[in-house]
C-alpha cells in the first residue's frame, strides 16, 4: 500500500494528459480515433524506454516504477478505448475503418515499444543522478 500514493498521483497525470489529447483531437464514434491511436503509440513508446533505460538500473526505488508505469502511462494508455472503438465502428457500419484502426494500432504499438526498448537500452549506459528512496514516505 506505500506505492498507492504514487500510483494515484501518477494516474491523475495520466489522465489528464490522455483528457488533453482527447480534447484536442474529438471524434465521433463514426471517425477515426487519432487521439486513441496517438496516446496508446506514445504510451508504448515511453514504457518501452522506461523498461529498458531506467528500470534496469540498480536501486531504482519501487515508488518510481510504480508512479511512472502503472500510474502515468496505465493512466495515459487505454486498452479498453481501443476496443470501444472497434465495436462502436462495426456497429456504425465501418468495418473498414476498423480494420485499419486496429492494424495501425498493432503496427504503430509494437513499433513504438521496440523503437523505445532500444533507445532505453541506450540510455541504461548514461550516467544518471541517483533517486532517492522515499522510504516509508509513499
Amino acid at each position: 500500500m506505500r506505492l498507492a500514493p504514487g500510483v494515484l498521483l501518477g494516474g491523475m497525470v495520466g489522465t489528464g494528459l490522455r483528457l488533453g489529447i482527447d480534447q484536442a483531437l474529438p471524434h465521433a464514434d463514426t471517425d477515426f480515433p487519432a487521439s486513441t491511436l496517438i496516446a496508446n503509440t506514445i504510451g508504448a513508446f515511453m514504457l518501452g524506454w522506461l523498461v529498458a533505460g531506467l528500470w534496469t538500473r540498480p536501486g531504482l526505488p519501487a515508488w518510481v516504477k510504480a508512479t511512472l508505469g502503472t500510474g502515468v502511462l496505465g493512466s495515459f494508455t487505454t486498452y479498453s478505448a481501443v476496443m470501444v472503438s472497434l465495436v462502436a465502428l462495426g456497429a456504425a457500419g465501418f468495418p473498414t475503418l476498423g480494420w485499419i484502426y486496429l492494424t495501425a494500432t498493432l503496427l504503430l504499438g509494437f513499433g513504438a515499444a521496440a523503437l523505445g526498448l532500444q533507445l532505453g537500452a541506450q540510455l541504461r549506459h548514461r550516467v544518471l543522478p541517483d533517486i532517492p528512496d522515499a522510504g516509508s514516505t509513499l
